[in-house]
């Protein structure tokens, strides 16, 4: 459910009101559900509830099933405002869901948003849910993806302050986050993705004119993973690697650091952007907007990412159960 005082419950009880083709199950609370149908006038929708996925799947398919994990929010929780008490919420609500991807209960984890400070005041110094996901699951390297109908990037370095980037760029990680890159092709069912990678100086470095970091540790490993038979090419100037990939050159682009890459596929539309994270042994995908505390219980939050990620969620899981 993501941060109880953001926009995640109504995106979902929006979700369930226009219907899903797949049993979904809410790792969550059922007052703030219930808070976020009224104010969104679905006071009629049925909000149950469970103790786990086995009483989950019996509730009726009109209905939400919830599992509460020990949070119970009540109008004390004030709209639009960091706390502790949704860090905590939103941080056991993902626990949950993690622990029953791990067992195999589930199919997919799809997350709505949470807010960093929050969970910090919670007590949990993440940076967000990529790495609770991978540190819960115990994988080292991960990769955030985030994709729409035009563009699908994704990252080297994901929160890292932009003074860091540099002395992160380092062959190991250029050689992951390609494969990644790769692994996540073929997730999504290109079996030998064109994967570009994006300089990360000016004009990919114009041959060390404007440093070095492109020419003697990106392409190298592009050079190394070619040989490989991986479907790679580059370092490109990042100011034209996604005009080429919307055209159609690319399949992935590869980004050195997070608003490299995730400018411009929010500047294509945040209502139809999904957020995936690689390399994962089981299936995550989430939104790619924030906790809108702006506009928390007004209403007016538009769903449409949270849906994507949903049928995004859905597709993969299909293809792997083939």
């Amino acid at each position: 459910m993501g941060d109880a005082a953001g926009i995640g419950p109504e995106l979902i009880v929006k979700l369930f009101k226009k219907g899903l083709p797949a049993p979904v199950v809410v790792y969550g609370d059922v007052f703030s559900l219930q808070r976020a149908a009224d104010f969104c006038g679905f006071g009629e929708l049925s909000i149950v509830e469970c103790a786990d996925i086995t009483e989950a799947l019996t509730v009726a398919p009109d209905a939400i099933p919830v599992i509460n994990c020990g949070m119970y929010f009540d109008e004390n929780l004030v709209l639009g405002e960091t706390s502790a008490a949704a860090g905590e919420g939103s941080f056991r609500f993902l626990n949950q869901a993690i622990d029953d991807a791990m067992t195999g209960e589930i199919a997919a984890i799809v997350t709505a948003p949470l807010h960093k400070v929050s969970l910090k005041k919670a007590g949990y110094d993440f940076p967000g849910h990529t790495e609770i996901l991978a540190h819960r699951a115990g994988v080292e390297h991960v990769g955030m993806m985030l994709l729409n109908d035009e563009l699908r990037v994704i990252l080297v370095t994901i929160h890292e302050a932009l003074s860091a980037v540099p002395a992160l760029i380092t062959p190991e990680r250029e050689s992951i986050t390609i494969r990644l890159a790769a692994h996540a092709c073929r997730q999504l069912g290109l079996e030998n993705g064109r994967i570009a990678v994006a300089g990360l100086n000016p004009h990919a470095g114009e041959e060390g004119r404007f440093g070095r970091e492109d020419e003697d540790i990106i392409r190298p490993v592009i050079e190394q993973l070619r040989a490989e038979g991986v479907n790679v090419s580059g370092p490109y100037p990042g100011d034209t690697i996604f005009m080429r990939a919307r055209r159609g050159e690319f399949d992935m682009v590869v980004a050195q650091y997070h608003d490299q890459g995730l400018i411009p596929v929010k500047y294509l539309g945040v209502d139809t952007g999904v957020n995936v994270t690689v390399g994962l042994p089981f299936i995550r995908t989430s939104v790619d907007h924030g906790t809108a505390f702006d506009i928390a219980g007004k209403g007016i939050a538009d769903e449409s990412s949270l849906r994507e990620a949903f049928l995004l969620a859905m597709k993969i899981a299909n293809k792997r159960s083939l």
